[in-house]
């Protein structure tokens, strides 16, 4: 009868409103949304939309993709994250790193690009349903911190080629150097005066933000604070809209002296699945299979990246501004949207660090706020995009190279060099692989953190000395890997020298063991028998000691020994039940007694 009652409490459970709202948490804020709140919202929405435009036709560059393909890529994770994410701050959209890794796997073809779009969505949300996000934990920051830095360095200089207008210059990154380098002579003496005024604007707005000091009493200064501060956080839409106009200036007058974006497809995209098959300009049909397959580890490393980056910026804002978020949850967010995006024409998104600072630092209240800056997108699709044929390509490089120095992490290398110097080296697989290809990066710094990881299971450190006996102290956990290895110590330094030692192994720091540490342990303790020496096991933890008693100490003769116990046990019972008995006939004659005397 208990078990149908447990079944339907557990129904009544994952229909309940609580429930819901894990799911829905946008149920969790909107009944106490608030008028201050959405003040708040719609000036974040609007700062942080001014921001998002010109970074997005910017990332498309490096996505190799036509510009308005970084807008179509823009509006929908506003929309999806409202409904489904757990931070007030993050906001969805392309970002250098995906743009990278997208056009290193799908090699600038949009509809591979929202087909990986989808693809990378339903294994992110396949992830958060199936509670796996705990798999991101073994990517180490040291892999992290390489990836990031070869990922700048690598977009940075893509865009030196746009600075200088020059054409023709390959992707692969050694062949890109040396070809920008060859070609200098080449350059447009208009793209890079424009570049390099761009740069020193953005840079110069840049410092002029952080160098803003705390707010005093005077109304003067403190208007004079938000506006530079204004300025400052909307620099890329002013600087991209100030080289539009000289550019649109120039060219009205008939000197050509720019390299422009050229013509954009006009209006919103439509709302259709992304192509599952595709025809090369011979006319070749290359299938589905055939497709996933020129993925190859992009699939792996593209969803796993946009998660890792987007959980790290959610649970840094949350730090910073008192909150907790659920990371299933967020993980579920970006794969809907990235699912979502497939069906507008968008390759894969994540958080942006940037957008969403800006998004904090404007005092979003809630997630409404990435509405505001979707239909911003929306707007700018629908009615600007004839305007976005002067932009010069030297000003979206400009405002690409800003982006990403920051990225640029060397004071990193000396920390990890300070507190632990064996992870300089995933650092430097993932640092020089990335330059080869992105992905082979990551794989390779995951595959050496991971060798890294098992070299210390199998190696735990022993600290011995000799006190009369060796005591040899287990510095970690103690599992099957390090079995070999404890035996190895043990023989050296006690069974086999002469005479032999007797060994007390202090285990205070293992949690855990398995059958292969049991039946090793067993045989150890043989031979220290058969040799006369003794055997120690010190400090070893509660829940550990009936298997060292047991399975390790006393061996075969722990059957025998069990069923004198359950003899015992039964024998006792018996016992018990005679006495009790007994006892009950006394106590019914002394009544008797009793009645009979009065």
């Amino acid at each position: 009868m208990e078990q149908p009652l447990l079944g339907g409490a557990s129904a009544r459970r994952c229909c309940s409103l609580s429930t819901l709202k894990a799911w829905l948490p946008v149920l969790s804020w909107l009944p106490r949304y608030r008028l201050k709140w959405l003040q708040m919202d719609l000036l974040a929405g609007l700062t942080v939309g001014l921001t998002t435009v010109p970074q997005a036709l910017a990332y498309a560059e490096v996505a190799e993709l036509p510009v308005q393909f970084g807008l179509y890529s823009s509006f929908m994770g506003g929309f999806i994250y409202t409904l489904l994410g757990t931070s007030k701050d993050v906001t969805l959209g392309p970002t250098a790193i995906m743009s990278l890794l997208c056009a290193s796997v799908v090699g600038g073809e949009p509809h591979r690009a929202a087909l990986l779009s989808l693809l990378c969505g339903l294994i992110q949300a396949g992830m958060a349903i199936l509670r796996l996000g705990f798999l991101l934990d073994f990517i180490s920051y040291p892999v992290i911190k390489g990836f990031t830095c070869a990922a700048a360095v690598t977009i940075g200089f893509s865009q030196v080629k746009n600075i200088l207008g020059i054409q023709g210059v390959p992707r692969e990154f050694v062949w890109e150097v040396y070809y920008t380098f060859y070609k200098i002579p080449e350059s447009r003496v208009g793209d890079v005066v424009l570049g390099l005024l761009c740069l020193l604007l953005l840079v110069m707005l840049t410092y002029m933000k952080s160098s803003l000091g705390s707010e005093d009493d005077s109304t003067s200064s403190r208007a004079a604070r938000k506006l530079v501060w204004t300025v400052a956080t909307m620099r890329n839409a002013l600087v991209v809209s100030a080289a539009s106009l000289v550019a649109f200036s120039w060219d009205a007058f008939g000197h050509h002296v720019f390299t422009l974006t050229g013509k954009t497809t006009q209006g919103l995209p439509p709302f259709q699945p992304p192509p599952t098959s595709d025809t090369t300009a011979n006319g070749t049909v290359v299938s589905f299979g055939e497709i996933v397959k020129g993925f190859g580890g992009g699939l792996a490393v593209i969803p796993f990246m946009g998660l890792l980056e987007s959980i790290a910026i959610a649970k840094a804002f949350a730090s910073q501004n008192d909150y907790r978020i659920n990371a299933n949850q967020e993980l579920l967010a970006i794969g809907v949207t990235n699912v979502m995006g497939s069906f507008v024409s968008a390759y894969p998104v994540t958080g942006s660090f940037g957008r969403t600072a800006v998004n904090s630092q404007t005092g979003v209240c809630t997630p409404a706020g990435g509405i505001v800056t979707s239909i911003i997108v929306l707007l700018s699709l629908a009615f600007l995009m004839p305007a976005f044929y002067y932009i010069p390509k030297a000003s979206l490089a400009a405002v690409i190279i800003c982006a990403v120095a920051p990225m640029v992490d060397y004071r990193v290398v000396a920390k990890m060099w300070r507190i632990h110097k064996l992870d300089l080296l995933p650092f430097c697989v993932t640092f020089l692989m990335s330059f080869w290809e992105v992905q082979y990066g990551i794989i390779g710094g995951v595959a050496v953190s991971g060798v890294l990881l098992l070299y210390s299971t199998a190696r735990p450190q022993i600290k011995v000395s000799d006190q009369g006996l060796l005591v040899m102290e287990l510095g970690s956990g103690l599992s099957f890997p390090a079995t070999e290895y404890l035996s190895h110590v043990i023989h050296t330094q006690a069974l086999q020298v002469s005479p032999p030692r007797s060994v007390v192994l202090d285990c205070h720091h293992v949690s855990v063991i398995d059958y292969t540490v049991v039946s090793e342990l067993r045989d150890l303790l043989r031979q220290f028998k058969l040799r006369e020496v003794q055997f120690i096991f010190s400090g070893v933890q509660v829940s550990l000691r009936h298997h060292l008693a047991t399975k390790v100490v006393m061996g075969k003769n722990y059957q025998n020994i069990e069923k004198i116990h359950k003899t015992l046990k039964k024998i006792l019972k018996t016992i018990e039940k005679k006495i009790y008995k007994t006892i009950e006939k006394i106590h019914k004659t002394i009544e008797k007694n009793l009645k009979n005397y009065s």
